[in-house]
């Protein structure tokens, strides 16, 4: 009999423990709004690499772009104020899960090895990997079988899914590494590589942006995918308000606003970068 009381016991301080753990693990999820606005202040991870979708202007130090409007939207939904925090793409997931920043909004695609890793929101734009060149080479790099040769050079950023898309698809091409990805387009346009691979909406972009440019598969990507707001997991109560906040987005017709005035539209006031 006292056996079967000892073995009750530990079975109910098991159960518990793990009441508690959950408890706590619950408490984790459920705090993150609570202490965004006890803060007063939304902190934001954001490249600011990549045009037109958040950028960094170095003489006004000032974002701009796509996804700095929606962030200025969340923080205002939120009821706070907005600080952005730099990051890179080589150390976007790092500081994400190291809580750097409450979230990032910086043209990230949802892929399942991110969501994976951290928590993604629904997608709110439409994107898809496809070819930035020179003009005069337009009818040249019209597919990956074009590209994959060794003498072409085809420059990206290092860490991103840019860089991972080359190395798997265009093995043969000879692959330059540029730190800086705003300064890649001019450095195809200037013929110090052939080709950028980069989603739709920074080659579009640029492509408009500069007569030297041109993005020949723009309406036939080589991928299709989304961009989503990326936050560390434990922030469930985050990630739901996130979602009805680009649901309400996407109803009142803010999205599409945003995109004429940043992707389709000519209302850029920053200088083509060359």
């Amino acid at each position: 009999m006292k056996r079967e009381r000892t073995l009750v016991a530990i079975l109910c301080a098991a159960v518990l423990l793990v009441l508690t753990t959950i408890s706590a693990a619950t408490q984790e999820r459920e705090k993150r709004i609570p202490q965004i606005r006890a803060r007063g202040v939304l902190l934001v991870g954001t490249t600011g690499d990549y045009r037109p979708i958040t950028y960094l202007d170095p003489g006004s130090g000032e974002y701009w772009g796509f996804d700095i409007e929606l962030a200025k939207d969340l923080a205002e939904a939120l009821g706070v104020e907005l600080r952005f925090v730099p990051t890179t793409w080589p150390t976007l997931m790092e500081d994400t899960q190291a809580e750097k920043f409450d979230l990032a909004i910086s043209g990230i695609t949802i892929t399942d090895a991110r969501r994976a890793q951290a928590l993604m929101s629904e997608g709110y734009l439409a994107n898809g990997k496809t070819v930035l060149c020179r003009a005069a080479d337009a009818g040249r790099y019209t597919s990956l079988e074009a590209i994959d040769r060794p003498e072409v050079v085809v420059m990206e950023n290092p860490g991103g899914l840019n860089e991972q898309f080359v190395r798997q698809n265009l093995p043969h091409a000879a692959l330059v590494i540029h730190r800086v990805n705003e300064e890649i387009p001019g450095l195809v346009a200037s013929g110090a590589a052939d080709v950028m691979i980069t989603e739709i909406l920074e080659a579009g972009y640029y492509a408009a942006q500069d007569s030297r440019l041109a993005a020949p598969l723009l309406h036939e990507p080589f991928t299709h995918g989304e961009l989503g707001v990326l936050m560390a997991q434990g922030s469930e109560d985050l990630l739901e308000f996130v979602n009805g906040f680009l649901a309400d987005e996407r109803e009142s017709g803010r999205l599409d606003e945003l995109a004429e005035t940043y992707i389709y539209g000519a209302a850029s006031d920053l200088d083509a970068a060359a």
